[in-house]
């Protein structure tokens, strides 16, 4: 087995964006995996798709996961995952709920190197409102819902390794992940 991805898996304000951006800095093959999304909102780091485009990878069977929130849908489209890594790059994939994580994990169970961060709650409302989040109440809401999932969902395997993003700087959590996914291709 070589884990050849990595999902990051967290609330909001743990860490996704800039840790995955101190993995790309690292070493260049760590590359973001841009999830479809199907609605309004924020679009940096997606990319659009209309309802039907949606529709029609669906029926196709590419789609690996597909994610309704927000009154949005965000989606995987597994022949991104297979063209990145068909490229030698190490994709890079954000994931807010467990059983998304699995969905994509069960995809090619081989492949996926599971890193949950986690941050506490004041943690969260502080880095959001130092950042000026205008939605930092919505921010709070999805890290309680994160805390239920795991609370609900998490069998203590579900995780390859845990990062305490407010203990480390985000340049020794990415040598963390890169250090544990190392370690576990090793054995």
């Amino acid at each position: 087995m070589t884990l050849r991805a990595i999902i990051l898996y967290g609330p909001p304000t743990s860490g996704k964006d800039t840790i995955t951006a101190a993995l790309s800095h690292a070493d260049e093959r760590f590359t973001y995996l841009k999830k479809l999304k199907v609605g309004g909102g924020r679009s940096v780091g997606y990319r659009p798709a209309s309802r039907e485009q949606l529709d029609e990878l669906r029926q196709e069977g590419r789609l690996a996961v597909e994610t309704h929130r927000y009154g949005n849908v965000y989606a995987v489209d597994q022949a991104d995952v297979t063209a990145m890594l068909a490229a030698g790059a190490t994709p890079v994939v954000h994931m807010g709920n467990i059983s998304d994580l699995r969905a994509l994990s069960a995809s090619d169970p081989d492949t996926w190197f599971r890193v949950r961060l986690h941050v506490p709650r004041e943690v969260c409302e502080q880095r959001s409102r130092q950042r000026g989040d205008a939605d930092t109440s919505e921010r709070l809401r999805a890290w309680d819902e994160t805390l239920a999932d795991l609370q609900a969902h998490d069998d203590g395997h579900t995780f390859h390794i845990c990062i305490e993003t407010h203990l480390l700087d985000v340049d020794a959590a990415a040598q963390t992940i890169v250090t544990a996914l190392k370690i576990t291709n090793d054995h």
